[in-house]
């Protein structure tokens, strides 16, 4: 059998699920700010998570297609789980360390080598419930990609 990449369900559900959870922050902040923010489409942080739910739809289309038992699934597993305690640990807490960082700056006398610094990005990891809302995003884009490639077969 000849395989294409433009054919590789894992890659494209992957693809798909991470686009999908892309727009929703951008739509989102739209909604909430009544602004396009076009770097919504490529920013990390915030609902949902679009790490996690790339790695899920991975991961699911994978045990989809090559089933549940297997390496490949299991090493997939692995990623999956290594994304999502990233996004909730180390990226969270240094996103969170990034705002004390801020304001100490922020508060610094005008005269102080720092007080002109650029501010770092505070919005790098993910609490629970946006980890859970990727997961959930990126299994249900794995079951709908397989919906598909069944009937198509």
């Amino acid at each position: 059998m000849h395989s294409s990449i433009f054919t590789n369900y894992p890659l494209i559900s992957s693809i798909v699920a991470f686009l999908i959870a892309q727009s929703i922050k951008f739509f989102t902040t739209w909604y909430k700010e009544r602004r396009w923010d076009l770097k919504q489409f490529v920013a990390s942080g915030g609902m949902p998570s679009s790490h996690t739910s790339t790695v899920t739809a991975l991961t699911a289309s994978v045990g989809f297609q090559d089933g549940f038992g297997g390496p490949l699934f299991a090493t997939a597993v692995v990623l999956a789980l290594i994304v999502m305690y990233d996004a909730t640990g180390v990226r969270l807490q240094a996103g969170r360390q990034a705002e004390v960082l801020n304001q100490i700056v922020y508060e610094l006398p005008a005269e102080h080598p720092l007080a002109e610094s650029r501010p770092l990005r505070e919005l790098l990891g993910h609490t629970p419930p946006q980890v859970a809302a990727g997961g959930l995003l990126g299994i249900l884009t794995a079951v709908i990609g397989h919906l598909l490639t069944v009937a198509n077969s």
